[in-house]
């Protein structure tokens, strides 16, 4: 099966469980990396265009909402209808469209968004490089990419405890709560396949955005991209 359609199948699966899983897993971090990419996100008093790439449940556009300008309009995209059924009963009355949509073939105009954004998704691109280079072309000039994704600690002795908890405690919790063991066997293993700042910036800057940096959160469990156009 190609690996869009597992991926989307997985998560259609885990959608009605997937909110109360990310905030157990995480012991509630996850919302704190969230806020912290909002503020990046909106660092602006004017209304604001922003496309929120795999967007699920809707988690991080309602967090972008609260904090954007009057006048500011979300547009959330992901393959799974599953998540976006979840997430269109939390946005109701919210200025924040959601639809199904592909990273890598997106449908709107060269330089549509002010801001492009991706939560805990980037992992899940089947290609990679395709997904970076298209958010970029729907970027206005100067507009900004604000990566937020899962990732793991360098230091040995913390990876040791990290990799324990991922692979031996994190498919537990999330089977118990979903009845599905593959997706959290397969979720655990995504985060530590996924590239590190050393590899990712250098494909970010490949795909032609500038002014790269990167943070990492509780020691590198969680790590925010930011790039420009």
């Amino acid at each position: 099966m190609p690996k869009k359609e597992g991926i989307r199948d997985l998560f259609d699966d885990i959608a009605v469980k997937y909110d109360r899983f990310n905030h157990v897993s995480s012991f509630g971090a996850d919302r704190s990396w969230r806020r912290k990419a909002v503020r990046e996100i909106v660092d602006t008093a004017q209304p604001i265009q922003v496309l929120d790439v795999a967007t699920g449940t809707a988690d991080f556009a309602i967090a972008v909402n609260r904090k954007a300008a009057a006048g500011s309009h979300i547009t959330g995209i992901d393959l799974s209808e599953g998540m976006l059924e979840v997430g269109k009963a939390k946005c109701q009355g919210l200025p924040i469209d959601l639809e199904v949509g592909d990273a890598e073939n997106l449908r709107f105009k060269d330089g549509t968004f002010d801001r492009v954004c991706v939560a805990f998704g980037v992992r899940n691109f089947e290609n990679l490089m395709k997904g970076l280079e298209e958010m970029r072309r729907v970027l206005k000039p100067g507009g900004k990419l604000v990566i937020l994704e899962l990732s793991y600690p360098k230091n040995r002795l913390i990876f040791s405890f990290y990799k324990f908890y991922s692979l031996k405690i994190l498919p537990k919790i999330g089977a118990g709560m979903t009845g599905n063991t593959g997706a959290f066997t397969y979720l655990p293993d995504s985060i530590l396949k996924f590239p590190l700042p050393d590899k990712f910036i250098p494909m970010l800057r490949e795909a032609g955005y500038s002014t790269v940096r990167a943070r990492q959160f509780l020691f590198g469990v969680c790590r925010m991209y930011i790039a420009v156009k």
